[in-house]
């Protein structure tokens, strides 16, 4: 922390004049000079202050701190700072590499990562999201007892990191679930989305890696004691463990999940399996769909001009937070079709009118033309879905989900950033100082980085559904300004993100190479204002105080880490659809 030996000698000058001609500070021997000379400004470890004359003073107020020893920092030492950074930062930036990317380009790859380490709440709610949109997928279908219920469940939940479209035009989306020729199309798309990004000896290696060094800052505090910990800048290397701890479940919960984001191999599934789907025709027999049209029942968009929606498709998992709404209202789109077709089959209502209902494999089976089967998805008399739908297309429970995935990955950021900074601020001198206020900062800007990102999604999403003025194109004055202000937040908010991101690992780097080893940083001075003083020497009643700090800091990170990851964990691979 402060005590490194910078070779000062004693020498006529005088104390301030001694240590003023250096460019760095040795606090310990500051604080020796000026015990062996009668000056106000003496305190001990509380800030309180003793007598002039005293010569066994622990800590100094800082003006004295300032005028005594300048108010440059300590020196900085290669050896500590490269053993630092290799021990207890680098591994956790190693880590990093395992997170999921999959976009083209690799200038969308890079602001993935930016934005994960800029907002971990981003991260985690974008994570949890997609745990709670698999368990819902699931539920959804499970009443469903129609043929491919269960491969649209699995299909549905894989494309989340993708633009997903459903076109109904046309009765493609039922002739997609009702002809048996597509049935093909569902078992193929299925087989072809069935890659995975999942453990590696790499990825297993990295975890493994700041598990250790992170156990390795606890061990070292019961073995060495705090006073030798401090002196290898301890404290810093402490709280950077929990400030970054929120990163090992995200890539846990990932590794786990195994989300499809490889965009290229995303379009490469869906255009394989359309190119075999077929269509129902108005005359005759059905055909292949790309003989028809361009159009599909189920796609990716590929080319998005709206400037509000350049997030939906790109298909790192970190960007499930602006696809969440569109994706939910295809889904209810497809899940509404399946529920009425599956109903009417139920109750043996013939698609054909006039005839007897057969099985939709039965041979000799007249193939059904478009509007009988465009018909055949309004729903029967009296049935469960003729109740009304939210009025954006969603269903009941979205918001419900978007309220869990807040929670859950609130918890994360603040129960890791949370554990740093008490770790940071009852390491005396106890209050806000510039690690404790860099900490905060950082906690703060992901939150916030999140709300804006969170907030443009809503707006984009309603100004894409709001209703256009008497069935013109141009949305209504309100939409407009909607669309405006997602694009300025999410400018913003991925602005704010990477600068964020920066200061994460600059905080780090400025611990290591003791940049806050001054007088203004260890004398709190942002906390404690005028009453600010510099604790120098720690003595054995600090001991308590720290240790319950410590130990309670690294349960907090442990605690939220893992709770974290239990629930992605426990709510993952839900039971399908019979």
């Amino acid at each position: 922390m402060r005590l490194y030996n910078t070779g000062f000698g004693l020498s006529s000058q005088s104390p301030a004049k001694r240590f003023h001609a250096s460019s760095a500070v040795n606090f310990h021997q500051c604080l020796k000079a000026i015990n062996n000379k009668t000056v106000d400004g003496k305190t001990d470890n509380h800030g309180n202050l003793l007598p002039p004359s005293i010569s066994n003073a622990t800590a100094v107020t800082y003006d004295l701190c300032v005028s005594e020893c300048g108010a440059t920092q300590e020196p900085f030492q290669w050896t500590v700072f490269s053993q630092q950074f290799a021990s207890w930062l680098l591994p956790w930036l190693a880590l990093v590499s395992q997170l999921p990317f999959g976009a083209n380009d690799k200038l969308d790859n890079l602001e993935s990562m930016l934005l994960t380490l800029g907002s971990p709440t981003l991260a985690a709610y974008s994570l949890s999201l997609t745990v709670l949109n698999g368990r819902w997928v699931a539920q959804l279908f499970w009443s469903y007892r129609y043929p491919n219920a269960r491969n649209a469940a699995r299909i549905l939940s894989s494309l989340q990191q993708s633009p997903l479209r459903v076109d109904t035009d046309g009765a493609l989306l039922a002739s997609l679930i009702m002809l048996p020729q597509n049935d093909e199309w569902w078992a193929e798309l299925v087989v072809w989305l069935e890659y995975t990004h999942t453990w590696s000896i790499s990825a297993a290696t990295s975890i493994a890696w700041v598990i250790i060094a992170y156990t390795f800052t606890i061990v070292d505090y019961f073995s060495q004691g705090f006073q030798n910990v401090l002196n290898a800048n301890g404290q810093g290397v402490g709280s950077i463990g929990s400030l970054w701890f929120w990163l090992l479940p995200i890539i846990i919960g990932w590794l786990q999940l195994s989300p499809k984001c490889d965009s290229t191999r995303l379009y490469q599934a869906v255009d394989r399996a359309n190119s075999i789907a077929y269509v129902a025709t108005p005359t005759s027999q059905p055909i292949k769909a790309i003989n028809v049209s361009q159009k599909r029942a189920i796609s990716i968009k590929r080319a998005e001009l709206d400037d509000a929606r350049v997030d939906e498709r790109s298909t790192p998992p970190v960007y499930n937070y602006a696809r969440f709404l569109p994706w939910v209202q295809s889904v209810v789109v497809v899940s509404n079709t399946f529920g009425i077709i599956s109903e009417r089959d139920h109750h043996h209502d013939p698609v054909i009118p006039g005839t007897q209902w057969r099985d939709r494999n039965s041979p000799g089976h007249d193939p059904p033309m478009a509007l009988q089967i465009e018909n055949y998805t309004y729903p029967r008399s009296g049935s469960m879905y003729h109740a009304p739908r939210h009025k954006w297309g969603l269903d009941s429970s979205a918001f419900s989900r978007m309220f869990i995935a807040s929670t859950l990955a609130l918890l994360l950021q603040w129960g890791t950033t949370g554990a740093a900074i008490i770790i940071i601020w009852f390491t005396p001198t106890i209050g806000l100082g510039c690690r404790s206020a860099s900490y905060i900062a950082y906690g703060l800007l992901s939150t916030l980085v999140w709300m804006m990102l969170l907030t443009s999604s809503i707006l984009t999403y309603y100004s894409i559904n709001s209703p256009t003025i008497r069935g013109r194109v141009i949305p209504p004055f309100p939409a407009r300004v909607a669309r405006w202000l997602s694009i300025f937040l999410r400018r913003l908010g991925k602005l704010i993100a990477v600068l964020n991101a920066l200061l994460l690992i600059a905080t780090g780097l400025l611990q290591f190479s003791s940049f806050y080893d001054r007088c203004y940083c260890n004398s709190s001075v942002m906390g404690l204002g005028k009453r600010a003083y510099d604790v120098i020497v720690l003595v054995p009643d600090d001991i308590g105080g720290m240790r319950a700090a410590w130990i309670g800091g690294f349960v907090l990170a442990a605690g939220a880490a893992t709770i974290f990851a239990g629930f992605v964990t426990i709510f993952i691979d839900p039971p399908l659809p019979p």
